[in-house]
């Protein structure tokens, strides 16, 4: 090898340490950067000619940087719409307008004015729309948050788990309607919707009409206000029965027929009022109402009717699904995050503000929900921190660095030599 030839190769050690360090300096400016992941330039020497059939090396080349995807530390932060990946794979995003996805670790994700789920570029976050139903699809769209009110839900059904204190004496006196605090030994109420989202209460008397079989009276009343045409009192009734117990205190019979509300502005009620399964039809006969000696009470009530609903919040799951809070209490299932897995992801193509783009190199990325096929579950409320590591970044940069004056003293030594060969003519 020349003396020149020794000064060049000195110069491309100089270019490829350079190379070097602006690699460990981006690295350290991305050090706050969500979802970075750090980069090493790979140094990858040159072959020049040959002497004795030996090949002399004629330098280094920075040959590639490699894009590193180890985990970062999560970061809370609260926000239901902060995701952060643990494990394998990337958020799917696609530019304003379509195009070909994105693929990203930032998970740094808002709704817009119009419910999607965007990155902080704009960017729409792919997922798994779901139905009126719940079901999820299985094509990946850009996923949307509905923000509009969910339609009220009628009561159909009330389930009623008490018991009638079997010690209670029968009735001196018959219900009635105008009196029936006093004309009743047990009451309780419930409130229930209509067709509309409004609600209405119930009120449910219990009356014991004979000890010998017991029975006791069931009739159930609503405001006079909230029915069509209404009563002159301030009650209603609107459905009327009998309950027949066994000796051992279980359900034996049910006459309460199935409740038709007219409902005032709204479409009637038909409400099925559930006392339990009575024993003589294939039931228990104490699921429902039962009489003991003991106090009458009310050990569970319910309904399954709901008023409208305006969208209080959001909660995903590590699974991804997108769970829909609301302020009538419903809970609704509004989509899935979707995730994408590459084979060989260090080969992505590098698009800054956190996104990389699929090559050829890196496989097809396999789509799947999170935590399934090898992908990575999701954190909510979190952030994937830079994976950079400050120690071994400062330490590298003092290797590059070395390297850098070694290489310099190089070309130094090399001028030293040829000026001495310059000087043997004089």
């Amino acid at each position: 090898m020349s003396i020149v030839s020794a000064m060049y190769t000195g110069v491309s050690g100089l270019s490829s340490h350079s190379q070097a360090m602006a690699v460990i300096s981006d690295n350290i400016a991305n050090v706050n950067t969500v979802g970075y992941k750090s980069s090493r330039a790979n140094f990858g020497d040159i072959v020049g000619g040959m002497i004795a059939d030996e090949r002399l090396g004629n330098g280094v080349a920075v040959t590639s940087a490699q894009t590193e995807f180890t985990q970062g530390s999560l970061l809370g932060t609260g926000s239901a719409t902060d995701l952060a990946l643990q494990g394998d794979g990337f958020f799917l995003v696609t530019p304003p307008g379509g195009g070909a996805p994105l693929y990203t670790r930032a998970g740094q994700f808002e709704l817009d004015t119009d419910g999607f789920l965007v990155n902080q570029q704009g960017f729409n976050v792919q997922g798994f729309a779901a139905d009126g139903l719940g079901q999820l699809a299985t094509t990946t769209s850009n996923l949307q948050v509905p923000t509009t009110a969910i339609p009220p839900t009628p009561t159909g059904r009330i389930d009623l788990q008490a018991n009638l204190d079997a010690s209670e004496p029968v009735s001196a006196v018959p219900f009635d309607l105008t009196d029936p605090e006093r004309t009743s030994q047990f009451q309780t109420s419930v409130t229930v919707y209509d067709s509309l989202g409004a609600a209405h209460p119930l009120e449910l008397y219990f009356t014991k009409t004979s000890a010998a079989p017991q029975q006791w009276q069931v009739n159930v009343t609503a405001a006079a206000a909230d029915v069509t045409p209404a009563p002159a009192g301030p009650r209603s009734l609107v459905g009327t029965g009998t309950v027949e117990f066994n000796p051992d205190g279980s359900l034996a019979s049910n006459s309460l027929p199935g409740l038709n509300i007219p409902w005032a502005n709204a479409a009637p009620g038909a409400i099925t009022l559930g006392l339990g399964a009575p024993n003589t039809g294939g039931g228990t006969g104490t699921d429902g109402l039962t009489t003991y000696a003991g106090a009458s009470a009310v050990s569970h009530m319910s309904q399954d009717g709901r008023s409208s609903g305006d969208l209080g919040g959001l909660e995903i799951g590590d699974d991804g699904i997108v769970t829909g809070r609301y302020s009538n209490g419903e809970t609704r299932t509004l989509g899935q995050i979707a995730t994408a897995r590459f084979t060989a992801p260090d080969s992505l193509t590098r698009q800054g503000e956190g996104l990389y783009a699929a090559t050829q190199a890196a496989g097809t990325p396999t789509i799947a929900a999170p935590g399934t096929a090898g992908h990575g579950s999701i954190v909510s409320g979190a952030l994937e921190a830079s994976n950079v590591d400050l120690a071994a970044e400062f330490v590298d940069m003092i290797a590059i660095q070395r390297g850098f004056q070694s290489n310099s003293r190089s070309i130094s030594t090399a001028d030293e030599m040829l000026s001495e060969i310059v000087n043997l003519k004089r």
